[in-house]
């Protein structure tokens, strides 16, 4: 009487391939696979930049030669303890090896003359408003706008906002206020400063005046 000895390695995968499909989450599989890459090339790079072989790395964290390649290579995933190894073989923290991970940043593009008018304290008298972008994220973080000032644009008296704020003339001249400091301000010219010190136009010189705001937020800004 004979017994099965049961299916053999070759029997098994193709027993396995014969086995219906599993759902699989594409978003998931792709993390995965963008998260070994980052690993490997995060590593490959270090270790280049630190002057190490494969084999002196390989050595540095008590790994073999081919298992470090294999990471390198994103050929298999890291344990954490395997992170922790790499990360004080090569002096820095675990989270440098993460870098590049998330990789889809927001961007806002606005073509010339396409940016939004939008309203202000100023634009009642006057003051034309262009938004060029905001970037906000979980909070608001930067808003660029274009500023125009014409014949029918009077001096504002005061502005007072978070942030820290950078104009930059384009054209015209005008004389620019700042709590207690005036600054002439002409193509070409930049004037940073804290959003939350009164600040505006005091004298119109040379219309129009055309300058860009560039007005950054810190984390906890006002939606």
């Amino acid at each position: 009487m004979t017994t099965d000895p049961g299916p053999g390695p070759t029997d098994l995968r193709e027993h396995a391939a014969a086995l219906p499909d599993r759902e699989v989450d594409p978003g998931a599989a792709a993390q995965a696979l963008g998260l070994e890459a980052v690993i490997g090339r995060q590593v490959r790079e270090y270790r280049t930049a630190a002057g190490l072989s494969i084999a002196e790395m390989a050595a540095r964290v008590g790994l073999s030669k081919a298992m470090l390649s294999k990471i390198e290579n994103a050929q298999t995933s890291c344990s954490l303890t395997t992170l922790g190894r790499l990360a004080n073989g090569l002096g820095i923290p675990v989270t440098a090896l993460f870098r590049g991970l998330d990789a889809d940043r927001e961007a806002v593009y606005v073509p010339a003359g396409h940016g939004a008018r939008i309203v202000r304290r100023g634009s009642r008298v006057g003051h034309l408003y262009e938004l060029l972008g905001a970037l906000r994220g979980p909070h608001k973080r930067m808003e660029a706008v274009l500023v125009t000032l014409t014949e029918q644009s009077e001096v504002f008296p005061l502005f007072q906002h978070p942030g820290t704020e950078l104009l930059y003339m384009l054209e015209g001249e005008m004389v620019y206020g700042h709590g207690e400091s005036a600054y002439t301000l002409r193509p070409g010219d930049a004037l940073q400063l804290d959003g939350e010190g009164p600040h505006g136009p005091q004298e119109l010189v040379s219309l129009p005046i055309r300058f860009l705001s560039v007005t950054a937020f810190g984390d906890h800004a006002p939606q």
